[in-house]
Order: structure tokens, then C-alpha cells, then sequence
């Protein structure tokens, strides 16, 4: 047992989504459950869930629906139900705050960090195990770590239904010959430019050159990259209320849209309910973003900043002036549109890692 000290738990729901839609439907237990779009494997959409017995057969998140359904042809396929997602997500969320003691930081739908101070963390995981599953009927997997990152990396080692801990004392041991995608916070991209450094694993990316890295990312992510793969960073749990920094829509169209008119009118739809959101928050709009992805697989995002503004008439010619960037007669796939608000003054400071956004 250790001293009583305070520690990091990462909660993460296993196979969230594809968990509660087998619980609405008892039927789909230990079939592979793929959850997209409108659940249509015929139409353009992508995997947002697969339940572990899918992805046993390559089927994974983000993966287009009809690759899915020719991987798994007698695959049960389900349309994204955000609302019932929501209201177990919220059941959850209550759990983790009924804990003793217990702070907590909601990082999505599924997942969660909790700061606690004891000194039996792995008995404290399976209590919060125990408790989401007698309240939700849903398993989950806990990280422990002395970090932030290190716990949410823990987390993947102990998945499923696991707890397993991850501190500074063997974070080298168990992370450093891994290659750096493996860490939060490190996609494909920024993955694929380390290794044009010559940096391919956790212990190169902690041991590399701080100049080159800010060179190659800038002055504050370059640094940061190798902060990341120490495992370092912050080591307690902000319960703060979440601040939007932006809200957005997109869509994947049935049919490739060529005509301006057609992408202004699909751009003006998306752009109100984007507002919508944007008036419930009650702060102006400071940026706008445009994401276009041409047929088959190329994508463009026009962005501007602007005055700040909550003026709806004044943020859609704006928005439209993006929109006229995209190249004429050129068929569209996917339209996305993204309005950055002012935040306010109290809004909580720092940086951690996030998925990564358009």
C-alpha cells in the first residue's frame, strides 16, 4: 500500500456507444454492432463505434461504413443516437461525482478524469468500477498515473474492464521504445513529421533536440511534444465547467455537390444551427472556418478572423466569403463549418491534450 498522496484516474468507457446501444437491444450481445451516420452502410458515413467483436475483424472508428460492411458483411449496423448517448453519459458523470472525495473532469461522452487522495488508488478504480456498473450496467477500464498523460495513457493498457498504473518510476520502462503515435495527444500527422527529424519512439521525442522541435512545430508545441512523451504536464484534476472555444457543423453529402449555389445553400443550413449554438453560449463570434474535402479524398479548410460580432447577418457574409474560395466546378464530398467564439475572462487557462479538430 503507498502513502496517502494524490493521484490521477482516467475513467474510459468501454466500447461506450456500441455498449449502450447492446443494452438497448440484448439481442446484438456478442455480435460485431457497428454504429455510423444514419446506419446505412450503403450511404456516405463513417464509424463512429464498433463493438469489440467488430473490431476484432478490422473494423475501427472513422473507418467509411461501406468498408466496414464489406469487411463484415453480417455486421449489425445502427444509426447515431446522440441523446440516449448523452443521457447515459450523464448518468455516468453523476457516478464519478458521488466517489468520496473525488474531483472531476469531464473529457467526453465516455471518459473522465478523477482526482483522488489515498493511498490504495487500484482499490479506489474498482470501487468507481463497481459503482458505474451497478448504476449503468456498462464496464469501464481505469488508468492511474501521477500525471494527467500518464494516467490517460495507462488507461489503454487495462483495457478492457482493467485498472492498470503508470507513474514516472516506469513510465521509460513501459513507454519509451513505443513509437510516438502512441501518446495523447500525437496523430498521424504531426507523427509523420518526427519522423522526418528521425524521431520514431516516446524515449527519442523525451531525449530530442528542443531547438529543432520548435523549429519544426513552433516555440510553444515543439517543447511541448517532448514534455508529452516524459509523460510530464499537470497532475491535478480541474473540475472547471467546460468553455466552448468553438462550435461547428458538417456534412458528408449522398451525392458530390458542384454547383456554388448548392454549396452556399448547404453552407447557410449548417451555418444556422452553428449560430444557434453560438447565441446559447451568449459570446460573439470571433473566427469562422471552412472545411471542404474535393471528391474523392483531398481537403482544404479557409479560415479568417473578424471582428467580434453577433450580428448573424454580418457572420454569414463572412462565412460565404469563404466559401467562395472553393474551387469552381470542382466536386464537393464533405462541407464543414466552424464559428470561433470570444472567450471569457474566467475562461480556464493552459493546455492539454485534445483530439485533434478541423
Amino acid at each position: 500500500m503507498d502513502e496517502v498522496r494524490d493521484w490521477v484516474l482516467h475513467v474510459d468507457l468501454d466500447q461506450f456507444v456500441a455498449a449502450v446501444e447492446v443494452l438497448r437491444h440484448p439481442e446484438l450481445a456478442g455480435l460485431p454492432v457497428i454504429v455510423g451516420g444514419r446506419g446505412d452502410p450503403t450511404e456516405r458515413a463513417v464509424v463512429s463505434t464498433a463493438s469489440y467483436e467488430a473490431r476484432q475483424k478490422g473494423v475501427g472508428s472513422g473507418m467509411p461504413l461501406k468498408v466496414a460492411a464489406r469487411r463484415i458483411p453480417d455486421a449489425v449496423f445502427l444509426p447515431v443516437d446522440r441523446e440516449a448517448y448523452e443521457a447515459v453519459s450523464a448518468e455516468v458523470m453523476a457516478v464519478l461525482r458521488a466517489q468520496p472525495g473525488a474531483t472531476v473532469q469531464v473529457l467526453g461522452w465516455d471518459e473522465a478524469f478523477v482526482g483522488v487522495t489515498t493511498d490504495d488508488p487500484e482499490a479506489v478504480a474498482r470501487a468507481i468500477q463497481a459503482a458505474v456498473l451497478a448504476r449503468t450496467r456498462l464496464h469501464c477500464s481505469v488508468g492511474i498515473g501521477d500525471t494527467l498523460v500518464r494516467a490517460k495513457v495507462a488507461t489503454g493498457f487495462g483495457k478492457p474492464r482493467g485498472v492498470f498504473r503508470l507513474t514516472r518510476d516506469d513510465w521509460g520502462t513501459v513507454m519509451g521504445a513505443r513509437p510516438v503515435l502512441e501518446l495523447w495527444g500525437i496523430g498521424s500527422k504531426v507523427s509523420a513529421r518526427l519522423a522526418k527529424l528521425g524521431i520514431g519512439t516516446v524515449a527519442e521525442l523525451a531525449s530530442a533536440d528542443l531547438d529543432a522541435l520548435a523549429t519544426e512545430f513552433g516555440p510553444r508545441m515543439g517543447p511541448w511534444y517532448a514534455e508529452l512523451a516524459r509523460g510530464e504536464g499537470a497532475s491535478s484534476v480541474d473540475d472547471t465547467p467546460f468553455v466552448a472555444r468553438n462550435h461547428s457543423r458538417e456534412t458528408t453529402f449522398q451525392r458530390d455537390l458542384v454547383e456554388t449555389a448548392d454549396l452556399e445553400r448547404a453552407a447557410r443550413g449548417m451555418l444556422d444551427q452553428v449560430l444557434d449554438d453560438v447565441a446559447a453560449e451568449g459570446r460573439p463570434v470571433v473566427g469562422l472556418g471552412v472545411k471542404v474535402r474535393y471528391a474523392p479524398f483531398s481537403d482544404k479548410t479557409f479560415t479568417r478572423r473578424i471582428a467580434a460580432t453577433s450580428d448573424r447577418v454580418a457572420v454569414t457574409e463572412e462565412a460565404l466569403r469563404l466559401v467562395a474560395r472553393i474551387e469552381p466546378g470542382r466536386p464537393v464530398r464533405l462541407l464543414g463549418i466552424r464559428a470561433e467564439m470570444a472567450m471569457p475572462d474566467d475562461a480556464r487557462k493552459g493546455h492539454t491534450p485534445t483530439r485533434s479538430g478541423w
